[in-house]
């Protein structure tokens, strides 16, 4: 801990030992995702007939399925399309975020009351993730429409967060400057406004790939992700339900794989928050 710099963020992981968790079960899900074909054992789609609902052993780590397809290389496949499809949707929410939010909180007037009384409240008055169903539903099982599915709830989180960020800078003195200077509104938005509302949107975003990759697993539970044979985490549990007494690894080991990944985006989240809070870095000694 003496060696690592004050007020770093290698030093915030030292003193949150669940962020530093957090971090290495984060890489481990990347290490997956990018070398899925490298690290997979076995073909996830292969079936066994003669090995199914195999116990784990020396040869399927973590058993296999119904289908006798090996369950540990299908949670290797499984990462790469949890992480794709959550930072997907954090990314297009993000973006759609930052332009209705970015324009309520600048322009003000009617033009915010429009986006925020009339647009947001009438996507919050729906559960997302309902939304979300009903979207899949209508358009058919998919990773596209799975992505533009959770992205049209998820949006609202970032612009309400964007805009309360924007009407708190708007005003001050160096965006006053900049716009006696003649800047265009976008130059003043790009340039001094949104790099000083990047801090609650990079926590906010942390803790949004959490959600995603719950929301993403509840879909393809209810059969409406990605449809077989790709290997998800959500369409495992699924899968594994007639045989949870006769086989109960089938469904404890997707299961744990959502766990992890969810929680590794949390604690990821809640370190970030109190290293970019400097009251709580203060707090905690960084």
């Amino acid at each position: 801990m003496l060696m690592a710099k004050r007020g770093s963020f290698s030093a915030a992981l030292l003193l949150q030992p669940l962020a530093a968790i957090g971090l290495i079960l984060l890489l481990l899900f990347v290490v997956f995702a990018l070398f899925a074909p490298l690290l997979a054992p076995f073909n996830p789609g292969s079936i066994d007939l003669l090995h199914r609902l195999a116990s784990p052993g020396r040869v399927h780590w973590l058993g296999t399925d119904e289908l006798g397809r090996d369950i540990f290389s299908r949670i290797i496949y499984g990462a790469r399309l949890s992480l794709i499809v959550a930072s997907s949707v954090v990314s297009l929410s993000l973006i759609l975020g930052l332009i209705l939010g970015g324009i309520a909180g600048y322009y003000g007037r009617w033009i915010d009351v429009a986006i925020t009384t009339f647009l947001m409240n009438a996507f919050l008055s729906l559960p997302g993730i309902l939304l979300a169903i009903a979207f899949v539903a209508f358009l058919g099982p998919g990773m596209i429409n799975l992505i533009l599915a959770l992205s049209i709830g998820g949006w609202v989180g970032y612009a309400r967060l964007v805009r309360a960020q924007v009407l708190a800078v708007r005003e001050r003195e160096f965006v006053e400057a900049a716009r006696a200077l003649g800047a265009s509104d976008l130059r003043i938005f790009v340039r001094h406004i949104l790099p000083n509302i990047l801090q609650p949107l990079t926590v906010q975003a942390a803790i949004g790939m959490a959600g995603a990759v719950l929301a993403e697993a509840t879909l393809s539970f209810l059969g409406l992700g990605v449809p077989p044979p790709t290997a998800s985490w959500g369409s495992m549990l699924n899968d594994a339900r007639p045989f949870l007494f006769d086989a109960p690894h089938l469904v404890v080991f997707p299961a744990i794989a959502v766990m992890l990944c969810v929680l590794c985006f949390n604690f990821l989240g809640d370190a970030l928050r109190d290293y970019l809070d400097p009251r709580t870095r203060i707090a905690i000694g960084l």
